[in-house]
Parts: structure tokens; sequence; C-alpha cells
């Protein structure tokens, strides 16, 4: 299934933004009730997403001319933070978000970033696992603002 799928770097010029957007809040309602604080992602916009790749590097899996993925990554001084990483939920489980995982390695191994680092809420231990079985580990547990518990776990991966 996922041969026909095409993992692309996110064109300079893309202008589809509705479609990434509304990937992101497909892939990410089922969270809505789940997660306290609610996800980021339901205050993106298509304004605010274009403003994210032009600050990050993002990439696309593409089903003929249709998104049906998307990743992105923030280049820090050691390290890519990654980010709002999304499959269309019919296609989920079928290597896509791997393939996409697989495309930021690249990029960091390219620019001699030696790890990747991501954050996966409290309450979605499958998401946690799942990373794992990317080869990230956890190191450590955070609060957001205003919080008295831990609501993330940071997990991060040293490419090899």
């Amino acid at each position: 299934m996922s041969s026909d799928i095409k993992v692309i770097k996110l064109p300079a010029d893309f202008a589809r933004w509705d479609e990434p957007l509304a990937l992101i809040l497909r892939a990410f309602a089922y969270m809505d009730g789940l997660i306290d604080p609610p996800s980021s992602a339901q205050r993106l916009t298509g304004d605010s997403l274009r403003e994210k790749a032009r600050q990050e590097t993002g990439f696309l899996a593409m089903r003929d001319n249709e998104v049906v993925g998307c990743i992105f990554a923030a280049e820090h001084s050691a390290h890519f933070y990654v980010g709002k990483l999304a499959v269309e939920p019919g296609l989920q489980g079928k290597k896509i978000g791997r393939r996409l995982m697989e495309s930021v390695e690249a990029l960091a191994r390219a620019t001699g970033k030696p790890v990747l680092e991501l954050q996966a809420r409290i309450e979605l231990t499958d998401n946690q696992a799942a990373f794992g079985r990317l080869g990230f580990i956890e190191t450590e547990r955070t609060a957001h603002p205003g919080y008295n518990r831990p609501t993330s776990v940071t997990m991060r991966k040293t490419l090899s």
C-alpha cells in the first residue's frame, strides 16, 4: 500500500495549505477530550501552517496528488525537533509515518545533527510506544504552563 505513496520535501511554492491543515485536524481529532491541555493543532490555521513551513522543514506524503501525511522538523543547534506528524486516519499502520520520519532522519544526517527529539502527550501511551518502536527513548516528562503534573513525554533518538 505505501508503495504508491511518495514522500516529498514541502515545496517552497506550496499553496494548498488547506489540505495538510485538514489532514492534521483529522489525524489529531481522536485526542479531543483525551488530552489536557488540548492539542496545539486546534489552533492551527492555513496561515500559521504556512509560517511554520517557513521556519521549519516539512515533508508531505502524497498519493497521486493527494496529501496523505505530513511532518515538520525544526532545526536546533544540536538536534531536530519533530512535530505535527500526521497520517490520514484510514491509512495509519501502513508505514507512511515511518517513511516521513525517515525523511527527517535523512535531513538530520545531511545537516550533521545526530539527534531527533519530539514530545508525546502523557495520555497517548500508544503514540509513545510507536515512537519507541522507531528508536526513540523517553528522556524526561514536562508540564505545560499552568499545570502541576506532567503533561508531555520528551523522547529522543540518536542517529547512528
